[in-house]
């Protein structure tokens, strides 16, 4: 279900980074990680849990270290930190194909703004291989900087303050249901993204 667009219903729009503006696979991690500990990528995949750790390296609260201490411990496996790090950084496949002309159409008539669940590993990464498509945003929020992530109350009321219009007058754009659900919470319109077609419907519904 999608919110109700219509034209002149939007003042800013917010878009989740991973899966809607860049491609991700987290297997590609998975993979390199088995390759270096000679391992089946599925029985890693099977022990891997985003747990409290995971979620305060994502506030930034965890540093890459002990992340990846942390890994080396659920996962049963002996990599180096530059291991990890080189399977960490490969979950980024490209550009979500035909989200930049869209992106670029939109903000010739309303400020663009991102939101991400990240980390500063992967910020250093992303913010270096994808500058260009970043540009299409007046700001990027990132969980890793703010201290706060999504689906959490506080981390949606952060960003539309620093937007500075009101809940009702954005529409974000994410591709995990809680996500959406965390939003419209907090009164954002949003719209779940599984596909770029989600994406252009949106912003013809908006007449962008």
């Amino acid at each position: 279900m999608t919110d109700l667009l219509t034209p002149g219903s939007a003042d800013a729009l917010l878009f989740d980074l991973g899966r809607v503006v860049i491609d991700i696979d987290f297997n590609r991690a998975v993979a390199l990680w088995a390759g270096h500990a000679g391992r089946d990528p599925a029985d890693l995949l099977a022990r891997y849990v985003r747990d409290d750790v995971y979620k305060g390296h994502e506030r930034g609260h965890v540093d890459d270290a002990a992340f990846f201490a942390n890994l080396r411990s659920t996962l049963g496996i002996e990599v180096s930190d530059q291991q990890f790090l080189e399977g960490w950084n490969a979950i980024f496949v490209g550009e979500m194909e035909g989200i930049a002309p869209l992106l670029a159409r939109a903000k010739q008539r309303v400020p663009l703004y991102a939101f991400s669940n990240t980390n500063r590993a992967h910020e250093v990464h992303f913010s270096q291989h994808f500058a260009e498509v970043l540009g299409h945003f007046r700001e990027v929020f990132l969980s890793s900087t703010i201290g706060l992530r999504k689906p959490d109350a506080e981390a949606y009321d952060h960003v539309v303050k620093a937007i500075g219009v009101p809940a009702a007058r954005i529409v974000f754009f994410d591709d995990l249901m809680e996500n959406i659900e965390g939003a419209r919470d907090r009164g954002l319109k949003a719209v779940h993204v599984t596909s770029i077609r989600d994406v252009a419907d949106a912003l013809a519904a908006l007449g962008l």
